[in-house]
């Protein structure tokens, strides 16, 4: 045995003496002190793992249950930040995370829908049908309290983000197609997801179709867009005809969305043309200036960068939820172990129905039953906690989505790594 993997043995030997610790706590009627014993027993397990390939995918998940057991024992540290309220860095991250992934994407990327389109058109009504009808099932079952209900249909109304491309890659599924149902279930979301809650969820909570889509815009399609317009110029030199209509397909967009907001929230034209240059300075020429900047001094190293957002990502989604925890710690309190229920069993049947549908009622090919497995039952909850935000109900819609999270990353890595043992037979 190698001195390394005693060391990483002996790291988890630690996690598991303080995760007994923490339940001899808790069992005795001492669930506060148990807290710091949880909480660096999950540090020292999410650690730990990394040394062991086979179970390395669950170290993310992991730090996710640390930082919510953080903010489940000390929530007031995740309120705010003096006269700050934290919640406020929602709306932010979940910007910078989609720009992250639209710098990720090139629109070559949509170029699956004419090469591949039964599993394109399978795999977007797979996710937009199954999702939503059992998430209002499940919660209709369980008797949620109206707005927590509510947050479950949200999470199935969402699409499917990146982390479904990752699990693809993994399961060696299909990832041309998983890149392309991811695109295009995100440019979908606008219309689709206010349209499904209004329908779903719109005696459990009030939903304004109008200033979803329009959240939808600014938190989602024109951060990608800023994203795909730093890759544009941030990697080889483009042919100026194919510049020109890229940037002016994302001015479209930018313009779409002002038209949106004059006609729908009553703003003015004057008011409109405002926004719209804002929009143009942060979602087009900002990140022109910062791909420029980027080629100059770090020398267009993709791989620098790629690791860089990868990061960024990942921290923001941690932070999302460790902030949702601690605003909804009182509800959670209180559904807790029925939420995270009702959450595996909506990610687990949105997987089943996915690969069911697929293999035996379109006879499709094994890859491509993966990836629709994977695309549909993995959504993306930081769109819907962004959501709950722009609700004002972050405490309570906004928890689906965080249990939801960490939820969908631990069942898809796990099914993702049972499939890669098993070569496909096509």
């Amino acid at each position: 045995m190698t001195e390394n993997k005693r060391i990483w043995q002996g790291v988890l030997l630690v996690a598991t003496v303080l995760l007994s610790l923490a339940a001899f706590f808790w069992i005795t009627g001492n669930p506060q002190t148990s807290g710091p014993f949880l909480i660096s027993g999950f540090m020292a397990m999410a650690i730990g793992v990394r040394g062991f390939p086979s179970v390395k995918g669950f170290s993310y998940s992991l730090w996710i249950f640390t930082a919510v057991t953080l903010s489940m024992f000390y929530p007031q540290y995740f309120l705010t930040l003096g006269d700050f309220e934290l919640k406020k860095l929602i709306i932010p991250l979940l910007q910078i995370i989609m720009f992250g992934m639209g710098s990720q994407m090139a629109l070559s990327d949509l170029s699956g829908v004419i090469k591949m389109p039964k599993g394109v058109i399978a795999g977007i009504i797979c996710q937009f049908t199954i999702m939503p009808f059992v998430g209002v099932t499940i919660a209709i079952a369980f008797n949620f309290p109206p707005e927590i209900a509510a947050g479950i249909v949200l999470v199935g109304s969402s699409p499917s983000g990146l982390a479904s491309n990752v699990m693809s890659f993994l399961a060696r599924a299909n990832l041309a197609l998983s890149v392309t149902l991811t695109a295009i279930a995100t440019l979908l979301s606008p219309l689709l997801t206010p349209l499904l809650m209004k329908m779903l969820a719109g005696e459990m909570v009030e939903v304004d179709f109008w200033k979803m889509m329009t959240d939808i815009f600014n938190m989602v399609i024109l951060p990608i867009a800023a994203g795909l317009t730093f890759n544009l110029f941030s990697g080889e030199k483009k042919a100026v005809r194919q510049v020109v209509l890229q940037i002016a397909a994302y001015l479209l967009i930018i313009l779409l969305k002002n038209f949106i907001t004059l006609f729908t929230a009553g703003t003015g034209l004057q008011e409109m043309v405002i926004r719209f240059g804002k929009d143009v300075f942060l979602f087009t020429l900002l990140p022109i200036a910062g791909a420029y900047l980027f080629r100059h001094f770090a020398r267009g190293n993709q791989e620098w960068l790629n690791k860089s957002l990868a990061f960024i990502s990942m921290l923001g989604i941690g932070i999302i939820i460790t902030i949702i925890t601690a605003a909804g710690r009182e509800s959670l309190l209180d559904v807790g172990l029925l939420l995270i229920l009702a959450c595996f069993l909506h990610n687990t049947i949105g997987y089943g129905l996915g690969y069911a549908i697929s293999k035996y009622v379109l006879r499709m090919s094994e890859r491509d039953c993966r990836t629709i497995a994977l695309e549909v039952g993995m959504q993306n909850g930081g769109l819907a906690s962004g959501l709950a935000m722009q609700m004002g109900k972050i405490a309570t819609v906004g928890l689906a989505p965080a249990v939801f999270g960490p939820m969908m990353n631990i069942t898809g890595s796990s099914l993702a790594i049972w499939w890669r043992g098993r070569l496909p037979k096509d």
